[in-house]
């Protein structure tokens, strides 16, 4: 039998899916990336902002139609976020779903799909978040010398406008020993550059072990002989700590790069949602950081437009992030999520002035990153291959840019193989995009 898979939403989601696919695997189903020749389709939905889960209805009902007529496809299996917020309403309103599984119940997709074959009507198998399993083997879908790794799940931040808590529960840690394995496992099968991710990286290990414990799982990743960098990504601010510091300025593999949610900067933006800081604490954190850990690029992002938010307190954002210069920002529009705090604060802001702030915020990082990236020409780099062309190019990062939110380099490729590190010199930038040569 074989099996398709579309993955929305974000990196961790992505994990979650390859999982799902390593349990498949193992039950004896084979992958395939054609629909057309699918027995089984998994569509592993995002539910997180409004325009997310436009996009996983849009994926399922496309799946679903492609059942009958010529195609194998026999069962539609809907997996993820959307599935486990809105599991009922799914079943109820796309009939063509085979199966509905919450993320309680991920490590039993092979069982209810294979039960499935025996049931004209759909089946739905939920149970609490709190028991998503973050274990097993994982079937990687794409052969990238980069990938992701969870370290925990869930979230207890309760920022104001955010779901992941009602969808993903508490924050849970994973055992040290088993992300290493699970790191071991992906070196050993060529990748050289590991993402470290969950909701909020930086509480890792306080709930498991009673202290933060990121700083100690860096170093231990850093002992993999073949593997060559460690990235962070989705760092809380509060949690930023002098040790953690000190490892990503002393430990090689640990790239100096850091991805710092921020979501704001005005004090009473910050407070309604439920963060701590104002535009002076998260200064003084940011110079800390450059300070401590020279040349390390900063990516975070923001949400503009939400309740109550006025003119005067987004200038204030688009001030500061002039004044900062952050080499990497990502700009959210408020989406108004149910069931959260903020959804019921007075003040929603209409869409099209979200819109139209959102536009100003991200036309003065582009100013930004054009000054940035030309700075970099001249400048020579180790790059990351990740895709060889057959025109003699290849395409790759530097520590700078993280796989599929980031820029990355277009270089000539002078044989250079996937998974190889090159020193390249930067010769031109367009946008984000920055063009060289191997030295």
């Amino acid at each position: 039998m074989k099996i398709g898979l579309v993955s929305l939403g974000c990196a961790k989601n992505q994990v979650d899916a390859e999982k799902m696919l390593g349990s498949l695997e193992r039950a004896g189903y084979e992958f395939c990336s054609d629909p057309g020749l699918c027995d089984f389709i998994v569509v592993n939905t995002c539910g997180f902002i409004e325009s997310a889960k436009q996009e996983s209805i849009n994926n399922i009902l496309e799946m679903c139609a492609l059942k009958g007529g010529n195609n194998k496809l026999k069962k539609v299996i809907v997996t993820g976020c959307l599935a486990q917020r809105y599991g009922k309403e799914i079943k109820a309103n796309i009939p063509e779903v085979d199966v509905v599984l919450g993320l309680g119940a991920n490590q039993r997709i092979a069982e209810l799909i294979k039960s499935s074959l025996d049931h004209d009507e759909g089946l739905e198998l939920f149970g609490s978040p709190n028991n998503f399993n973050m274990e097993g083997a994982r079937y990687r879908i794409f052969d990238s010398p980069s990938a992701h790794v969870k370290v925990a799940d869930g979230c207890s931040n309760r920022c104001s406008y955010c779901a992941i808590p009602l969808l993903r529960g508490s924050f849970r840690s994973r055992k040290q020993e088993d992300i290493l394995a699970e790191a071991r496992d992906l070196v050993e099968s060529g990748v050289r550059e590991i993402n470290l991710v969950a909701q909020d990286t930086t509480s890792y290990g306080q709930d498991i072990y009673g202290t933060l414990e990121l700083p100690r799982l860096l170093s231990e990743l850093s002992k993999l002989e073949d593997l060559k960098r460690i990235r962070l990504l989705y760092c809380y601010p509060d949690r930023i700590t002098d040790e953690l510091l000190e490892v990503m300025k002393t430990t090689p593999k640990v790239v100096k790069y850091i991805d710092v949610p921020f979501q704001h900067v005005n004090e009473n933006i910050l407070r309604e949602m439920n963060r701590t800081g104002n535009a002076e604490s998260l200064r003084k954190l940011i110079g800390k950081i450059r300070e401590r850990v020279p040349r390390i690029v900063f990516r975070t992002t923001f949400i503009v437009g939400f309740p109550g938010e006025t003119g005067e307190q987004f200038e204030e954002l688009c001030d500061f992030v002039k004044e900062i210069k952050f080499e990497r920002l990502g700009c959210f529009v408020y989406s108004q999520e149910e069931n959260t705090k903020a959804a019921k604060l007075p003040g929603q802001v209409a869409e099209n002035v979200k819109t139209s702030r959102a536009e100003k915020l991200m036309a003065i990082q582009a100013s930004i990153a054009d000054e940035f990236s030309k700075s970099l020409v001249g400048s020579i780099f180790e790059v990351l291959v990740e895709q060889v062309y057959t025109d003699g190019m290849a395409c790759g990062r530097t520590y700078m840019d993280a796989p599929e939110v980031d820029g990355s380099v277009i270089f000539g490729g002078n044989k250079s193989k996937i998974g190889n590190i090159v020193k390249v010199q930067i010769e031109s930038f367009e946008g984000y995009e920055l063009f060289g040569s191997v030295v």
